[in-house]
């Protein structure tokens, strides 16, 4: 029968935790760039694009290039109104208080993003003509997507 190991001992073998300097913090972020988020949204709109060229290409059939353009439009309005509402500054002066600010900030606008692709997405049938289903939502998939394609192809670590 396996036992525990007391508290105080599992307490010994962790490291301490060590909060970063500002000049430490600066000095990490220089070495880990990210991916903005306007790049990605703006990435998104240009697949979207290319998606509903292709599909009208393909069929030759007008309505399935708007189709999965609307699909695209569905995905990169959200994103666009959500990377927007994050970069709201939080002018809070305690940061335990800011922190939790912006925690609550992602939870609210991500829903709003949710609610609003939805909604799209039930108004498609009056703003389409002759909506192409399986075109809408390849225009939807594929530009939801970008996201992995925006984390593969991120900025690499500088040395």
């Amino acid at each position: 029968m396996a036992t525990m190991a007391p508290l105080n001992e599992m307490e010994a073998d962790e490291p301490e935790f060590k909060p970063m300097t500002a000049e430490e913090a600066r000095q990490w972020s220089e070495k880990n760039p990210s991916v903005s988020p306007g790049a990605v949204v703006g990435v998104q709109a240009l697949v979207g694009l290319v998606v509903a060229l292709v599909a009208w290409g393909l069929t030759g059939r007008e309505n399935v290039g708007w189709s999965a353009g609307y699909g695209a439009l569905a995905v990169v309005i959200p994103a666009a109104l959500f990377a927007r509402g994050l970069a709201r500054k939080w002018s809070l002066e305690n940061p335990q208080a800011r922190a939790m600010g912006a925690a609550f900030g992602f939870f609210i606008w991500e829903m709003v993003k949710i609610a609003l692709t939805v909604a799209m997405l039930f108004a498609a049938p009056r703003l389409v003509a002759n909506l192409s289903w399986p075109a809408m939502l390849v225009g939807l998939v594929v530009s939801m997507k970008v996201y992995w394609v925006a984390l593969v192809l991120r900025p690499k670590r500088r040395t």
